[in-house]
C-alpha cells in the first residue's frame, strides 16, 4: 500500500513560507492518500542551541496550525516526532550504514557548519534521522520542497544498503513529491522566506498586518517609477498572486503590470484581498482550537498511537532480520 510521510520542524504558528511550501500540499494529499502521516520533528529542532520553554510552545504552536490550516486527523495521522521512540532507535541503525563523507557532503550540513565554531555531531546526522523518520513508515513517497531532494536521495540509498545487506527488500525507495509551489521567497525577495530573517506573513496575522507586511515588500527593482512597466516573472508579488489568487485575477495582474495599467501598490492590494480571503478561515479556526486546547491533545495523542503501531512493528522485523532480536540459544555453527 503507497504511504506519505513528511515533517516539519516545531517553528512555532505557520507563515505562508511553510503554508503554501508544505502544508497546502498535505492537506491536498490527505484526500488521495489515505493514512498519510504528517510529523512534527521535534529532535530536528535540538541539534543547536534552544530553550526548552519555547520548544514546548512551539511544538504546541505548530500542531495547532496544522490542524488549523486543514490536516483532519480522521483522514491523516498527526503527531509529535518524540512521541515515537523508535525514530532514534532506528536512525542509530542507520548510522552503521551511513559513509561519514556522504553526510560532510550534504549541502545544508557545509553551509550551517561553515558558520559554527564547534559543530555538534547532531547536525551531521541530522539527514540520518531524516531517513530514519520516512523509512521507519516504509513510506514511499514523500511530499518535500526542492532543499530537500538531496536528505532524501540519501534516504533512499540508506534504503537499498539496508535491504543489500540483509538480503530482503523490505525497505522501498521513497520518491519526491514535489509541491506545486516549490521555493517561496521572502518579502525582501533576496532569500528563502524565513521567520530568522524576519521576512515573513504568518496565517495567524490579522488583516492589517497582512497589509502591513506587504506595502513595502520588494517588487520588480527595475519598476522604479508608476509609469515604469513591469515584469511579473522576476516579481516575489505576482508569485504570491500565483499561490493565493485565482486564475483570472492572476492573468489581469499579469496585463496590469506589463503595460504599467496598475502601480506596484494597487497589485499588493488585490494580493492582500486574496490573502485575507483564504488566511481568514485558518486564523478563525485557530481561535476555535485555542478556545478548545484538548482538541489538539486528542488529535496529537490518536497519532502518536497510530504511528506507534506502524513503527513497533517496522523495528519487531528489522530487528530479527538483524539478529537483534531475542536473545535465543544458537543453533550449530553460529556460536
Amino acid at each position: 500500500m503507497s504511504r506519505i510521510f513528511s515533517g516539519i520542524q516545531p517553528s512555532g504558528e505557520l507563515h505562508i513560507g511553510n503554508y503554501l511550501g508544505a502544508v497546502k500540499n498535505w492537506v491536498q494529499l490527505q484526500e488521495t492518500h489515505p493514512g498519510a502521516l504528517f510529523c512534527v520533528v521535534d529532535y530536528h529542532a535540538i541539534t543547536g542551541a534552544y530553550d526548552p520553554a519555547v520548544l514546548r510552545a512551539r511544538r504546541w504552536g505548530m500542531a495547532k496550525s496544522l490542524l488549523a490550516a486543514g490536516i483532519d486527523p480522521a483522514k491523516a495521522a498527526l503527531f509529535v516526532q518524540s512521541d515515537v521512540p523508535e525514530h532514534t532507535e532506528l536512525s542509530w541503525i542507520f548510522t552503521t550504514l551511513t559513509p561519514l563523507g556522504d553526510l560532510e557532503r550534504q549541502t545544508q550540513f557545509k553551509d550551517k557548519s561553515s558558520k559554527l565554531e564547534s559543530i555538534p555531531a547532531g547536525l551531521l546526522m541530522y539527514p540520518v534521522l531524516q531517513s530514519a523518520d520516512i523509512l521507519l513508515y516504509r513510506a514511499d513517497s514523500v511530499p518535500v520542497g526542492e532543499d530537500q531532494i538531496q536528505h532524501l536521495e540519501l534516504a533512499r540509498d540508506t534504503a537499498r544498503k539496508w535491504n543489500a545487506k540483509f538480503g530482503y527488500e523490505y525497505f522501498p525507495e521513497p520518491k519526491p513529491l514535489l509541491t506545486p509551489t516549490r521555493r517561496i521567497m521572502g518579502l525582501d525577495g533576496q532569500s528563502k522566506m524565513s521567520k530568522s530573517l524576519g521576512n515573513t506573513i504568518g496565517l495567524m496575522e490579522t488583516d492589517d498586518e497582512i497589509w502591513a507586511k506587504l506595502r513595502p515588500a520588494m517588487t520588480d527593482p527595475q519598476r522604479v517609477r508608476r509609469t515604469d512597466v513591469g515584469r511579473p516573472e522576476v516579481c516575489n508579488i505576482f508569485q504570491l498572486h500565483k499561490a493565493f489568487s485565482s486564475a483570472e485575477t492572476v492573468a489581469h495582474v499579469d496585463v496590469q503590470c506589463r503595460t504599467a495599467g496598475w502601480g506596484c501598490m494597487d497589485c499588493k492590494k488585490v494580493l492582500a484581498e486574496s490573502m485575507v480571503r483564504e488566511l481568514t478561515p485558518i486564523r478563525r479556526r485557530a481561535e476555535a482550537l485555542d478556545a478548545e486546547p484538548q482538541r489538539v491533545l486528542d488529535a496529537l495523542a490518536s497519532g502518536a498511537e497510530t504511528a506507534r503501531g506502524i513503527a513497533r512493528e517496522t523495528m519487531r522485523e528489522v530487528r530479527g532480520f538483524m539478529g537483534l532480536d531475542a536473545v535465543a540459544i544458537p543453533t550449530a555453527g553460529t556460536a
